[in-house]
């Protein structure tokens, strides 16, 4: 049915006169009528008399309007839904206790009561898969990071959000356990753990450039059974660390006595983008960029990986590239 049909026969019904209802809607009467008379052939009835002062509703069509109306309310109800500014950012990050989730939610608290926001999660390791999920509409960002700008569809842009510092974390028996900070010079005897790591991720090449800059041993071997199995693991390991982001929210049993060490000279960075369209974005990203903007810059003194696409933000530059 032709909602714009049942548009015109609404306010025709409502107004008594076709020309003011044309006016109201923006076209001609003529343009009116010929709605409204392929209404009535659809629907078998007829809708409208003619008087002398303009139309009114036939009994048909005093039965039909409660039901027209509510079809035109659906219609444009449908249609705000998906307005710009209208409906909810949606919004992929990794995991709900990354660093992404903790910063997008202080920035959702900034934000006037009543502000929706849907944050998923893709569960996809490669980033083409967030790029395509972009692309098609099914997510209006993604933080993720196509570190092949080949790879990135033309239509989806990249964005840098902010930079994550790097902590060791370590159980209580580990040697570093008692260190109030860690160089990457000191971990190299050290076996760091990262359980997870899936071929063509990002994390992946980033944690290869890692190992190659240091000369660390990170691997992955063994099955991922959760951050929960790894913070276990820690706890009775006296060799075994692994590296978390500064900002990613962990929480393991007092019993655990687990260790969070800063790792400095040079601290080391692991930066995240946003993935979004090139055009129409979500009117919400521009005001998300610009809270990331105020997240605390990185030091001079800093190792990030060597992905062109990537801007590190220092102190005094705000924005995001």
């Amino acid at each position: 049915m032709d909602t714009e049909a049942v548009r015109s026969f609404v306010r025709a019904a409502e107004l008594g006169q076709l020309g003011q209802a044309a006016d109201e809607l923006g076209v001609t009467q003529q343009a009116v009528s010929k709605r409204i008379a392929a209404l009535e052939r659809e629907v078998g009835v007829r809708l409208f008399a003619r008087t002398a002062r303009g139309v009114e509703p036939t009994l048909d069509g005093q039965a039909f309007l409660p039901h027209a109306r509510s079809i035109v309310a659906g219609a444009d109800r449908a249609v705000a839904s998906v307005r710009p500014g209208s409906r909810a950012l949606r919004i992929d990050v990794l995991g709900f206790r990354s660093a992404q989730a903790v910063l997008l939610r202080a920035y959702w608290r900034t934000r006037p009561p009543g502000t929706d926001l849907d944050v998923v999660t893709l569960r996809a390791a490669d980033p083409r898969v967030a790029a395509a999920a972009v692309r098609a509409g099914e997510v209006d960002a993604a933080f993720r990071t196509v570190t092949d700008p080949a790879a990135l569809p033309p239509d989806v842009r990249m964005a840098h959000a902010f930079s994550s510092p790097l902590q060791l974390l370590v159980g209580p028996r580990h040697p570093l356990a008692g260190a109030r900070a860690v160089t990457p010079e000191r971990l190299r005897p050290h076996r760091i753990w990262v359980p997870g790591i899936a071929a063509g991720s990002e994390w992946s090449e980033f944690y290869d450039q890692l190992a190659d800059a240091f000369g660390l041993r990170v691997d992955a071997a063994g099955p991922h059974f959760g951050d929960e199995a790894l913070l276990d693991t820690l706890a009775d390991s006296a060799d075994v660390a692994t590296l978390v982001g500064a900002r990613d929210r962990y929480v393991w049993p007092a019993a655990h006595g687990l260790r969070r060490i800063p790792v400095v000279d040079p601290v080391l960075a692991y930066p995240i983008s946003l993935l979004l369209p090139r055009t129409a974005p979500h009117p919400e990203l521009r005001g998300l960029l610009d809270h990331f903007a105020g997240v605390d810059p990185l030091p001079d003194d800093v190792w990030l990986p060597s992905w062109p696409t990537v801007t590190p933000r220092r102190p005094g530059r705000g924005g995001a590239g």
